[in-house]
């Protein structure tokens, strides 16, 4: 007999990897018989948020700030974004005030008790490990919680250090942790001062009924796919500088980037693509069938990142026939590269300054090694045989969470 489930995520669902896996595990716990309802954070003038196949009534928001006038929301500001630049508007946790942050506990803090008084689930499931999942203990201190860590938490505190022992102290109270892969577990068993064994790698899924290779769209040779936030973090300006060096000796080269970012850096990386057409086309935020067709016409996506926990995207993109191009980040190394043969380029990152930070004098060898790596994309020869990518289907990774459900119901 399978339980309730209440899920938590602190920003909007669908639009970041986090709220794309949380969508994911609704919809397949929803077919394995769990009853389920969620709490998440939109913005006032929002349409209904959308998550799996729950109803309505059975998803309970939190509102932020919108962009223009409406209804006065829960709390006055944008939703704070887990990174610091987001795909849409959205507060940065280290520039809110401490009233705003106090605003923020009691409004969480007021919403969740009345939906666990409501509903009486079974089990918590939060997601970041971050403010809102530091408070759950205090609120259902008898409920099994488990926690997805995305990894922005642990930025987050490196960042927020005035909010990192909060966070601690409410974390560490949490029964069970999924995590993205090997070392996130070290790190954040060594940060909570937890027993590993209450942390499951469990890792990232993608969605294989809609990304998947067709024999009649063969991809377009010369066509890059970037996928991602406009933002420096995302190593965007360095790969638009490597693709205007290939650009002489690779004429039919085009660079595709589906995304989107708010802010100043955002605004300004908008502003050089929108210059450089027809070499670079932006596409906007695309919603996932629209995307996997984009992937299916490219013959190689490429991802430039500084830092990441596992880029599903690169998972995606490969099902649908894309030779890929990464920085060598851990996550790539550990969980992708084994199972992606010649299929994957791995380009060496630059040296950081904290978690996302290249240090200037590296980035013009960067820019020469991405450049490399591309070309060499570029001159491959088709590969006929498709990455065995059964490990990162969302069946496989609701496998392994539904058993820790088991576990503490």
């Amino acid at each position: 007999m399978s339980g309730r489930i209440l899920h938590l995520l602190s920003q909007r669902p669908s639009r970041t990897g986090s709220g794309v896996t949380l969508d994911a595990l609704v919809r397949l716990a929803g077919r394995a018989g769990w009853n389920q309802q969620a709490a998440v954070g939109v913005p006032m003038d929002e349409t209904e948020p959308v998550l799996g196949d729950l109803q309505d009534k059975a998803i309970h928001p939190v509102f932020f700030a919108g962009t223009g006038a409406g209804p006065v929301p829960d709390l006055a500001f944008p939703v704070p974004g887990m990174s610091d630049v987001m795909p849409y508007p959205s507060s940065v946790w280290s520039t809110l005030s401490p009233a705003q942050l106090e605003s923020y506990r009691r409004i969480w803090r007021n919403h969740l008790q009345r939906v666990v008084s409501d509903y009486r689930p079974d089990l918590i499931h939060t997601n970041h490990i971050w403010l809102l999942s530091s408070l759950v203990k205090n609120i259902a201190p008898d409920l099994p919680v488990v926690a997805s860590c995305h990894a922005t938490g642990l930025r987050q505190m490196e960042l927020c250090p005035h909010l990192k022992e909060e966070v601690i102290e409410g974390c560490r109270r949490i029964d069970r942790f999924c995590v993205l892969r090997l070392d996130h577990q070290e790190q954040l068993a060594a940060i909570l001062g937890v027993s590993p064994d209450r942390i499951t790698v469990t890792g990232a899924g993608y969605r294989d009924e809609l990304f998947f290779r067709t024999s009649h769209q063969p991809p377009t040779d010369g066509q890059i796919l970037y996928i991602g936030k406009y933002s420096e973090a995302k190593g965007l300006p360095w790969l638009l500088d490597a693709v205007e060096k290939l650009s002489a000796p690779h004429p039919d080269l085009r660079l595709h980037v589906a995304g989107s970012g708010s802010g100043s850096e955002a605004d300004g990386l908008r502003r050089r693509m929108e210059k450089m057409a027809p070499l670079v086309t932006l596409h906007g935020q695309l919603d996932q069938p629209a995307l996997a067709d984009l992937m299916r016409r490219c013959a190689i996506c490429v991802l430039p990142s500084f830092y990441e926990g596992v880029p599903l995207v690169l998972v995606e993109a490969a099902a649908c026939g894309c030779r890929i191009v990464s920085t060598a980040l851990p996550g790539v190394i550990e969980q992708i590269e084994p199972h992606f043969g010649g299929r994957l380029d791995l380009v060496p990152l630059p040296r950081l300054t904290g978690v996302d930070k290249p240090v200037p004098e590296d980035l013009p060898r960067f820019v020469d090694d991405l450049a490399a790596a591309l070309r060499g994309a570029l001159e491959a020869q088709n590969m006929d045989t498709a990455p065995d990518l059964g490990h990162f289907t969302w069946d496989a990774v609701f496998g392994r969470v539904e058993k820790i459900w088991r576990e503490l119901i």
